[in-house]
């Protein structure tokens, strides 16, 4: 994996005794931090690069088809098989970190605990490892924080003293990883120097766990053709009058077992006064999967900023609960949505509205111009939701919110579904699990986040699905 001679030279010889060694450094604690942020599946395929001796992949070997355990060196390799001769699904590879016996695109998850500090090149070795994540795979890596512990370098053979933790992410998104997470484990490396130089140290360093996903390609431009013909057609595509099998299409009933239709019935969900104050022509179109204005507490002066705004809805109810002393703005990436919102607002004269030509991973919106954010079934469209959200919190006040009704899970789906683009304007295939969709929010800088579950919506490939309401608030300064 790339090791220096002495971080070869040091594991060589410690291979035989580092269990009990790596049990005063850290718990197992550190692995179950690691295997939560990967929403595994006993179907997938995974591996643990710089296995050791196999405490990461004595957590994994349980949970999924098959680990495949990598390490660089002979000696840790062979007490790794000693204490894993219980598995029969893991295959052992003596390896290179930086030359992966891996195919490209092979594996659903791959973990790294407390290997790259020994690696001179961290973002090569990152690169390798997501060359053989499958599109929509997670990357997930366990280090220690940024130290000043310069005998460790001696003593253990470091070769980075920690990272800091934008660093990490920094590293990430350069190897192509979405929907970064790099946040504490609740874990700390503890280590005292033994040197017979006379060397005293003692160390406690906290440890950060890690995670990223493999970005797929075309999922823009799927989502854009979906929704563009939508507004040609002008009907509902996540409608209940759709086929119960499909939000938006491409699943067959093996797959897709729905509880209720995913969506929601603007002439139930929405009250009748809404209805009525709505325009007809945006009212044909209804894409969301919840109600975000009716809990968002709108006030008369603010400003609304409506992410993936799309026939407009929602914008134009905000507008007028804001009033013409109010201001509305649209977001869409959508041209023919654009269009139709525009016309409509010109014709029922809400000069307060306007929509702009926008991403929700890029909006269109100054510095800290917004009161509050809402969005209707739009992020689990975005591929890169992390970004997305950091978007969202550049553009609000301090003490600003954001409120949003989008679909969620109870699990991962498996990457081979993820991967094809053409699934996801299916409102289905890039919704995340719950957790994973409020960490990445809590990671934006969002403070006091709030779920409350609205629409279930049944279960796809054996993961659940659901509708949620989220609130989050911009911190004040």
């Amino acid at each position: 994996m790339s090791m220096t001679a002495a971080s070869r030279e040091y594991f060589s010889k410690v291979a035989k005794d580092w269990d009990t060694i790596r049990s005063g450094y850290f718990t197992e604690a550190v692995r179950e931090a690691a295997i939560r942020k990967a929403y595994l599946r006993p179907e997938m395929i995974v591996a643990d690069i710089g296995a050791g001796t196999g405490y990461m992949t004595a957590g994994l070997a349980p949970l999924v088809k098959k680990v495949y355990v990598v390490d660089a060196s002979a000696e840790m390799l062979e007490v790794a098989r000693q204490n894993l001769a219980g598995f029969d699904n893991l295959v052992f590879e003596l390896a290179d970190g930086l030359t992966l016996p891996l195919p490209d695109e092979s594996l659903d998850a791959i973990f790294a605990n407390m290997y790259l500090h020994h690696i001179p090149q961290p973002l090569d070795a990152i690169r390798e490892m997501v060359r053989a994540l499958r599109p929509g795979g997670r990357l997930i890596i366990t280090d220690m924080d940024r130290h000043p512990y310069e005998w460790l370098r001696e003593e253990l053979a470091d070769v980075w003293l920690g990272f800091e933790r934008s660093e990490i992410r920094d590293w990430f998104e350069q190897a192509g990883l979405v929907n970064i997470i790099v946040d504490c484990s609740g874990e700390s490396c503890h280590a005292e120097s033994q040197s017979p130089k006379g060397i005293r140290g003692e160390a406690d360093i906290s440890i950060f766990v890690a995670v990223g996903t493999r970005r797929v390609s075309g999922v823009k431009e799927a989502v854009q053709a979906g929704y563009g013909a939508v507004a040609i057609a002008g009907s509902s595509c996540c409608s209940p009058e759709m086929s119960q099998n499909s939000c938006c299409g491409g699943e067959s009933e093996q797959l897709i077992s729905i509880d209720e239709p995913i969506g929601v019935n603007f002439k139930t969900d929405y009250t009748l006064q809404d209805q009525t104050s709505i325009p007809s022509e945006a009212a044909e179109i209804s894409l969301g999967c919840g109600n975000p204005t009716a809990l968002a507490g709108l006030q008369p002066g603010e400003t609304v900023l409506d992410v993936g705004s799309g026939g407009g809805i929602d914008a134009f109810l905000a507008a007028r609960k804001v009033g013409t002393e109010g201001r509305v703005i649209g977001v869409d990436m959508t041209p023919a949505m654009l269009e139709r919102a525009r016309e409509t607002a010109r014709k029922g004269g809400f000069t307060q509205v306007e929509f702009r030509f926008g991403e929700a991973e890029r909006l269109p919106v100054e510095d800290e111009s917004v009161d509050v954010i809402l969005s209707n079934c739009v992020y689990n469209l975005v591929e890169d939701k992390g970004r997305a959200f950091r978007e969202a919190y550049r553009v609000l006040k301090h003490g600003g919110r954001l409120e949003i009704s989008d679909m969620v899970t109870d699990g991962a789906f498996l990457p081979g579904r993820v991967s094809d683009a053409q699934n996801w304007p299916g409102c289905i295939f890039g919704a995340l699990p719950e957790q994973e969709y409020t960490d990445l929010v809590k990671q934006a800088g969002f403070a006091q986040v709030q779920t409350q579950r609205s629409v279930s919506a049944g279960k796809v490939g054996g993961v659940r699905m659901y509708s949620i309401h989220l609130k989050a608030v911009k911190p004040i300064q």
